[in-house]
């Protein structure tokens, strides 16, 4: 099996010190604001990223517990396959969340609808782009149908640390 390795870019700052409490998805996180510190050495990188009104995230669950090919995810009661959920703790502990980016300032990104505990390391930042990225024609999610209602009020409980 190949094996993959990837090198942190910088870290993602919030008020979030653990996961218990922990916003579970952006939408449920639109009032929380933090910042993106990116490491010196890839600040050229954010070259032009002021012009987007998002970003996506991505970033590696650095408290994720080990994994399970079947969990219970927050937003059921009910057992489901990890690559139907969008639970923390997988086989690549990978994280994604599309966040307002607010303003730039030298390799610190200013951001709102943060969902990410304090001190995650960013793996990458691309550019949210509506015609690229939202679907006009989605016909199905799956198990979340009787439950995303209730995204809300859900908040991490700690079950994936």
């Amino acid at each position: 099996m190949l094996e993959v390795r990837y090198k942190s870019i910088g870290v993602i700052h919030t008020p979030f010190k653990r996961p218990i409490g922990t916003p579970i998805q952006p939408e449920a996180a639109r009032t929380i604001e933090g910042t993106v510190e990116v490491f010196p050495e890839y600040t050229e990188g954010l070259k032009d990223i002021e012009g987007f009104s998002h970003i996506i995230l991505l970033y590696h669950f650095h408290l994720a517990g080990r994994y399970k090919l079947v969990v219970t995810p927050f937003m059921d009661d009910n057992s489901h396959g990890v690559f139907a959920t969008r639970a923390p703790s997988r086989p690549n502990p990978i994280g994604l969340s599309v966040v307002s980016l607010l303003r730039v300032e030298k390799n610190l990104l200013y951001i709102k609808a943060v969902d990410i505990v304090d001190g995650t390391p960013l793996l990458d930042i691309k550019p949210f782009v509506p015609r690229f990225d939202v679907w006009d024609r989605v016909t199905g999610i799956g198990w979340l149908k009787a439950n995303v209602n209730r995204l809300p009020d859900t908040r991490d409980d700690e079950r994936f640390v």
